[in-house]
């Protein structure tokens, strides 16, 4: 059996976001944070870090935020962006407040551009953000995209050659997947991320992009009830779905 690791009450709660060493403390002391329906007033106390500690302490009546190790799937809204440091609307932003300090950070896995919609995820998991985008794994990343001309035939082929080099680089692409939707919609499977691959492989052919939304990583798919900036915590069984 996996030994539960312990943590001192203010240290936890800090890396969680909640505020300083001296803002938990004072926090404990009025009674702010119970364990069990018992108040914790001592805040260099150690406890069990259990995986069921979100369901049994609580902060200011509240249930205590999720773990570290949390995968947020979140529908992106057009004109966010994947950024901590960038001026403008952020996707970090729809979350709660106090989560943009915790630590570990939370990032994306990977990048939607400010122009794209759709599935994106968040994670304070370094291994497995890496497992994702990592050009080992081949996780395949489905975009709908919705094109200025039309389509005249050819890209399919072009796209799953494994011969198209895009502008600037010195390494064609990785063979991707093209299902055309009508003449100005197709669905397009990549396993690569580079720069604004999408809108570059279609430019290769002579078209533009005006519309691009992802609705793919791997297996898993983002649900249609999701609407934009909305966002939910995975599941250990939806997670594997990424690598299906």
């Amino acid at each position: 059996m996996a030994k539960i690791r312990t943590s001192r009450i203010d240290r936890l709660l800090s890396s969680m976001g909640y505020g300083s060493r001296s803002e938990i403390a004072r926090m404990a002391k009025t009674g702010a944070i119970t364990l069990d329906a018992t108040k914790l007033l001592d805040a260099t106390q150690h406890i069990p870090v259990d995986p069921d500690l979100p369901t049994r302490m609580k902060i200011n009546g509240e249930a205590l935020d999720p773990l570290a190790g949390l995968v947020i799937l979140m529908n992106k809204p057009l004109g966010t962006t994947c950024s901590h440091k960038e001026t403008g609307s952020l996707v970090y932003d729809l979350l709660p407040k106090r989560w943009n300090r915790r630590n570990p950070a939370i990032s994306t896995i990977g990048r939607l551009d400010k122009q794209t919609s759709g599935l994106l995820l968040l994670t304070d998991d370094g291994d497995l953000l890496h497992r994702v985008i990592s050009p080992k794994r081949h996780v395949k990343k489905t975009y709908r995209a919705k094109l200025a001309r039309p389509l005249d035939g050819t890209e399919a082929d072009l796209f799953a050659s494994g011969h198209l080099m895009l502008a600037g680089e010195v390494k064609p692409l990785a063979p991707a997947e093209l299902d055309v939707i009508s003449e100005t919609d197709a669905l397009l499977r990549i396993t690569e991320g580079r720069y604004h691959q999408v809108r570059r492989m279609f430019a290769a052919t002579g078209n533009h992009v005006k519309e691009l939304h992802r609705e793919r990583l791997g297996g898993l798919s983002l649900p249609d009830s999701m609407a934009p900036g909305q966002w939910k915590l995975l599941s250990t069984e939806e997670i594997a779905m990424i690598f299906q």
